[in-house]
């Protein structure tokens, strides 16, 4: 019986490739006197490359593309500050985030995230697409001091939610950190199919969040709910 439904957020819930891509549009946009001697395409395909997903923290990322596009007007500081203050205005949610979320709820389903990262800023993020209050439980790595695949990120959900590791539904995209993690440790699995990743060993492969209602009730209706 599922009694909670775990996502992840970057890449599952928010739309992280169609964000980053608007941020740096408007970045550039907002310092082009600095970037003048930038192509724009240019640059936003180099910070996109150097970002590696977000596996990358933008203190690196701006470090070296000072360096390597010889940017004086402006300091990797003041760029990364300004990424950690204006990329939450840019915040894109996948299709039916929020009503999925939504119908979730209804079903009286405990609703829990995980995300690795840092607090204010995807706290921040979470805010901008409007969807935190569907959750009883956040969990984000720099305060809880661990991250995933750390199953004990995992259990604590769990405890949060005050349920059982085999009545979570945890929904994710990244293959290790996300499914392989959740289902270690007796949780059901949702992958959200990424275009950069093969075919994953995942209870469930879904293209949209739309799908996950009709999962959790097939789920439940069979184990005779």
């Amino acid at each position: 019986m599922i009694r909670a439904v775990i996502f992840d957020l970057d890449g599952t819930l928010l739309d992280r490739d169609a964000s980053l891509k608007k941020f740096i549009e408007d970045q550039y946009e907002r310092y082009k006197q600095a970037f003048a001697h930038i192509n724009k395409n240019t640059y936003i395909d180099r910070f996109i490359e150097l970002d590696a997903r977000g596996y990358v923290w933008k203190d690196k990322v701006y470090q070296q593309l000072v360096d390597e596009f010889l940017i004086n007007a402006l300091t990797w500081e003041e760029l990364l500050d300004d990424y950690s203050s204006n990329f939450q205005f840019h915040c894109t949610p996948f299709d039916n985030a929020e009503n999925t979320l939504q119908r979730l709820s209804k079903e009286n389903l405990s609703l829990g995230l995980i995300t690795n990262g840092f607090e204010v800023f995807q706290m921040n993020n979470l805010k901008a697409l409007g969807i935190e209050p569907f959750f009883q439980s956040i969990l984000v790595s720099e305060r809880e001091e661990i991250k995933k695949p750390n199953p004990e990120i995992f259990r604590r959900s769990a405890e949060f939610l005050q349920v059982s590791m085999k009545e979570c539904l945890f929904v994710g995209d990244h293959p290790e950190n996300d499914v392989k993690a959740a289902k270690a440790v007796g949780m059901t699995t949702v992958w959200k199919r990424d275009s950069n990743w093969n075919e994953v060993d995942a209870d469930f492969i879904i293209e949209d969040l739309g799908c996950l209602p009709a999962i959790v009730k097939s789920i439940n209706e069979k184990e005779g709910r």
